[in-house]
């Protein structure tokens, strides 16, 4: 699987952004599409998250603002940011899980795109 995100920018604070993540490869493998952020010096953390069944999960800190999509046709998974605060900059990075069983034993396959800079200025 790979993933090709876009759309970073530079956004005034309370403005809108909408950061994109197409795949391409064994898509129909896939469980689980995420996005995650990382500032510098920080370790990287899970924004949004979208089952392959539809259902969602959002970090505290982004939910009413941010919302997570995926266009199937398109085989694209789409990040919404709205009213942007100068906290969520940061580098945003898209990924993929597959779960992997084996007899009783579960284990996750992750790939990731390379990031794509969200600046909010204040």
């Amino acid at each position: 699987v790979q993933l090709q995100a876009s759309g970073g920018g530079l956004v005034q604070a309370g403005g809108s952004l909408r950061v994109s993540c197409a795949a391409s490869g064994n898509i129909a493998s896939i469980d689980a599409w995420g996005w995650y952020l990382q500032s510098p010096g920080k370790q990287r953390e899970l924004v949004a998250a979208i089952s392959s069944g539809g259902a969602t999960d959002y970090a505290e800190s982004v939910k009413g603002r941010f919302t997570i999509s995926r266009d199937n046709a398109k085989n694209t998974v789409h990040l919404q940011m709205n009213n942007l605060k100068p906290e969520d900059t940061a580098v945003y990075y898209c990924s993929a899980t597959r779960l992997n069983k084996i007899g009783s034993r579960w284990s996750s396959t992750d790939y990731w795109g390379q990031g794509t800079l969200v600046t909010v200025s204040s």
